[in-house]
């Protein structure tokens, strides 16, 4: 059982690791971010199974920010690290099979939530990777989404030890490590985000990955 106190380690180069493989990357097409729809839409998102991490509530509140798209489809839980374990590896290989997209949901050991909505499959990945409907969220407690901002294309980069989202000036949006268990989240350029956490860097309590197909 891991104790609620962690420290937390930064990768010496993972800036500039990420950056170096971008080029590499087979570029996706990018879409402009979609018009969210109005407040008073009712959403109701149909769920295979329970979350642990966030309630009907906060699920209806992020439904809204999805692209029109998606909207009605299932919520299937391809990944969580109750059930599947804390490893990223674990991650990727239960996003085999799935194209996407895919809403990622944390719970840090501070209690906060957020995640992030990717609109393809969380997968190991040569560079960044994604469209412009990407965005991160955070529930603080009132629910926060930072869409993109078209500055960059930094959207997803997936290596073995580390998932980052959203860069910019050295700093990744989201950013967790292979164990699924320490994190990091700053402003970046991609989604001119706040600090997604309580601060810069967390350890991971619970982690969802669900495929919206």
């Amino acid at each position: 059982m891991k104790g609620l106190h962690c420290r937390y380690t930064r990768l010496p180069s993972q800036v500039e690791d990420a950056l170096s493989g971008e080029e590499g990357e087979e570029k996706e097409e990018e879409t402009a971010p979609a018009p969210a729809r109005a407040p008073e839409d009712p959403v109701e998102p149909q769920l295979a199974e329970a979350s642990q991490v966030l309630g009907a509530s906060e699920m209806r509140q992020i439904s809204l920010h999805l692209p029109p798209r998606v909207a009605g489809h299932t919520w299937s839980l391809a990944f969580c690290t109750s059930r599947d374990g804390f490893s990223l590896r674990s991650l990727y290989r239960q996003m085999e099979g799935h194209s996407g997209p895919v809403l990622l949901v944390l719970r840090d050991q501070d209690g906060q939530m957020f995640g992030a909505f990717s609109s393809l499959a969380i997968r190991l990945s040569k560079g960044f990777y994604g469209t412009g409907e990407t965005f991160l969220f955070s529930f603080s407690p009132q629910l926060k989404v930072f869409k993109w901002t078209g500055n960059n294309s930094f959207f997803v980069k997936g290596d073995l030890d580390s998932l980052m989202m959203g860069c910019g000036s050295g700093h990744f949006g989201l950013w967790l490590d292979g164990d699924l268990y320490h994190g990091g989240s700053h402003p970046c350029a991609t989604f001119n985000n706040e600090v997604l956490a309580r601060q810069e860097q967390f350890c991971i309590k619970e982690l969802e990955a669900w495929v919206l197909s």
